[in-house]
C-alpha cells in the first residue's frame, strides 16, 4: 500500500473529516478525497461512511486505522530518540499532569530546568484526564496513582495528603477552630467531591461535610482553591507540598487529613533511553530531594 495515501487516511480518520484533515497535512479537501478513495479502489472497499456531520469509519476503516494508528505510535518513538543525541538534551518534551500540581508544584520549578537545559522545549498539558502514553498523548506523566498501563516505565517519586490550611490574616480575623465541628463558624473551600479528583481527597472533603457545614466554596482545581485561601475566603482543603513552599499558609487542624496519595512519573518503555526523559526525571527528583530537606530544616530551625 501506498503510503502517502496511508498517510492522509489515517489523519481523515484522526480529524473525522476531509477539511480539518486537509488543514493538518496543508492539502485541498479535494486532494484529500481523491487519495482517500484511490486507496479505497486499491483495497476494494469502503473505509468511511459519509454523511452530512462527516466521517465514519467502516468496520474496514477501524481495522485499518488501528495499524495506521499503531505504525505512527512506532514512528513517534523512533522519531523521539533519533531527536535525542547522545550528549546533549534539546526538541519538545510532552509533559502531561494534574492541574493542581502542574501549577503550583512544577511549572514554577522550570525555569531550573531551562538553565540547564536551554535548547529544551516543554509541552505541558494539565489535565485530570489520564492521557494515554503508551500512544504517544504525551511523553511522560506525573499521576497522582500508580500507571495500570503495560509497557510503561514508573518511578514512585513521593506521597501527597490533603490538608486544612488557612491564611495568617484569616485566622487574626477569625480565629484558630480547635476541633473539626468549630469549621461550622468558618467557610471552608474545596474541590466538589463530583470534580475529576483522587479519589482521597475527595473522601476528605466528604468526611468534614458529615458536620453539616453551612458555608462553603467549591472550585474545580486546587490553584482555585489557593487562591482563594490567599484571599481570606476561608480555610481549604489543600496538597501539603503547595504548604511546603508557601509561608503564607497555616495548617489547621493538624490531626484532620487525607490518606496518603502516591505520586508516580511514568513513559513509555521505547523512550527508556531518551536523554529529554532522564533529564526530566533527574530534575524532578532533585527538586523532591531539595523540598524534603528544605522542610527538615524548617522543622528543625522551628
Amino acid at each position: 500500500m501506498d503510503w502517502d495515501k496511508l498517510r492522509i487516511f489515517h489523519a481523515v480518520a484522526d480529524a473525522g473529516s476531509l477539511t480539518h484533515a486537509g488543514e493538518t497535512l496543508h492539502l485541498s479537501q479535494s486532494a484529500v478525497s481523491r487519495q482517500v478513495r484511490a486507496l479505497e479502489e486499491s483495497l476494494n472497499t469502503i473505509l468511511f461512511h459519509r454523511h452530512a456531520r462527516g466521517l465514519i469509519l467502516t468496520e474496514q476503516g477501524e481495522l485499518l486505522f488501528d495499524a495506521t494508528r499503531a505504525i505512527t505510535k512506532r514512528l513517534d518513538a523512533a522519531s523521539a530518540r533519533i531527536r535525542d543525541s547522545e550528549e546533549e538534551v534539546f526538541g519538545e518534551l510532552r509533559v502531561t499532569t494534574t492541574i493542581g500540581f502542574g501549577t503550583l508544584w512544577l511549572a514554577p520549578r522550570l525555569s531550573k530546568l531551562f538553565a540547564s537545559f536551554p535548547e529544551l522545549n516543554i509541552d505541558l498539558m494539565l489535565d485530570e484526564r489520564v492521557l494515554d502514553l503508551p500512544m504517544r498523548e504525551a511523553d511522560v506523566a506525573i499521576r497522582m496513582k500508580e500507571p495500570s498501563q503495560a509497557d510503561l516505565v514508573r518511578k514512585k517519586l513521593m506521597t501527597v495528603t490533603m490538608q486544612l490550611f488557612a491564611s495568617p490574616t484569616y485566622l487574626e480575623e477569625h480565629g484558630m477552630p480547635a476541633t473539626i465541628e468549630d469549621l461550622r463558624d468558618h467557610r471552608l473551600i474545596c474541590q466538589n467531591t463530583r470534580s475529576e479528583q483522587v479519589s482521597a481527597g475527595a473522601t476528605l472533603v466528604r468526611e468534614i461535610l458529615t458536620h453539616d457545614l453551612p458555608n462553603m466554596l467549591t472550585v474545580n482545581n486546587y490553584f482555585g482553591c489557593l487562591q482563594a485561601v490567599h484571599h481570606k475566603l476561608g480555610i481549604g482543603i489543600l496538597p501539603n507540598y503547595v504548604a511546603l513552599d508557601d509561608p503564607n499558609l497555616i495548617r489547621v487542624l493538624p490531626d484532620v487529613e487525607s490518606n496518603d496519595v502516591p505520586v508516580f512519573l511514568a513513559y513509555p518503555e521505547e523512550l527508556r533511553h531518551s536523554k529529554r526523559i532522564s533529564a526530566f526525571r533527574d530534575f524532578v527528583l532533585g527538586e523532591i530531594t531539595l523540598q524534603r530537606k528544605q522542610a527538615l530544616d524548617m522543622a528543625v530551625s522551628s
